[in-house]
């Protein structure tokens, strides 16, 4: 099968939303909404570094399309279309059928066209994906913006994933396969939000890049960490280094002042958050438990390691 019969087999439908041209040119064509800023971003998923080899095609093919998603969700953008750049070491249309479902499914909850990309063969499995958004002029969140006594506050529970990825095969599995990108919170978080990013390599690392890029330190609370009732029976060390180093939470962590985010909870009560510390004058991360402060170093994901 040539590339060209790969692409209108599985990966050309019609689009969901406002799309000028899509698959099938050599560009795909949108115009902008007016006043509106255009969000772009790309991960790449490396078969073995990534994910497992033997995950299911389907779980890759939405946990290629999510990840792009967390991050248009973390700018408090609308996500709006995909580009996909697909190496395959074969031909494998059991896989190409379950693996463009996948990412057809992710795609049609959160309203996302596929509008272009490319195929070739390389001895690796390797699935790049550029996603693209909108969002008022002026208005994306942010990693620069955290001001001193914002509150640390992060969306669901962290360290699932991690901890299903040493215990494949347990329920939690469905969290590191089927991330859940944060799209509606992004959204309700513009205009209240100071500063924001999505949580992929580890609560810790991400929440320093805000803190460097900010130019502020924060105090965490362990004893706040979200963590789910499947960690809670392990020892404490454990659990911290589940949720503040794992990694593939792909749950969004946010400062804020503390009259925004009443009005976030007034406004949306159902809103899955937690308050987990506060950003201070002074430049680094600290921890504490039971007020008391707790020396911890925690290194996450490194994609050079």
């Amino acid at each position: 099968m040539a590339e060209f019969s790969i692409i209108d087999t599985y990966f050309n439908r019609k689009n969901a939303n406002s799309v000028d041209l899509g698959v099938g040119d050599d560009s795909a064509l949108l115009t902008p909404p007016s006043n509106q800023q255009l969000v772009i971003c790309a991960d790449t998923l490396v078969a073995g570094r990534h994910f497992p080899l033997d995950t299911d095609p389907h779980a890759i093919g939405w946990k290629s399309v999510a990840v792009n998603l967390s991050d248009i969700a973390a700018m408090g953008a609308k996500p709006h279309s995909i580009l996909l750049a697909l190496s395959l070491p074969q031909i494998d249309h059991d896989w190409l059928k379950g693996f463009s479902q996948g990412l057809y499914d992710c795609c049609d909850q959160f309203g996302v066209s596929l509008i272009g990309g490319d195929t070739t063969q390389s001895p690796h499995l390797t699935i790049s994906v550029t996603a693209l958004g909108w969002i008022e002029q002026g208005q994306a969140v942010t990693r620069s913006g955290a001001q001193v006594d914002d509150l640390v506050v992060v969306s669901g529970s962290v360290g699932d994933a991690a901890f299903a990825l040493q215990h494949l095969g347990h329920p939690l599995q469905q969290r590191l396969d089927y991330p859940t990108p944060r799209c509606e919170l992004g959204q309700l978080l513009k205009g209240l939000a100071n500063s924001m990013i999505d949580v992929s390599d580890g609560l810790a690392q991400d929440l320093k890049h805000i803190l460097d890029a900010s130019e502020v330190g924060a105090i965490l609370n362990l004893d706040q960490l979200p963590i789910s009732d499947a960690l809670k029976s392990l020892p404490l060390e454990q659990q911290w280094q589940y949720a503040l180093a794992g990694g593939d939470d792909y749950e969004l962590c946010f400062t804020i002042n503390q009259q925004n985010y009443a009005k976030l909870l007034h406004l949306h009560p159902n809103v899955m958050t937690t308050i987990i510390g506060k950003i201070t004058a002074q430049s680094d991360l600290q921890f504490e438990k039971d007020g008391l402060v707790h020396l911890l170093q925690f290194d996450g994901y490194q994609h050079f390691a």
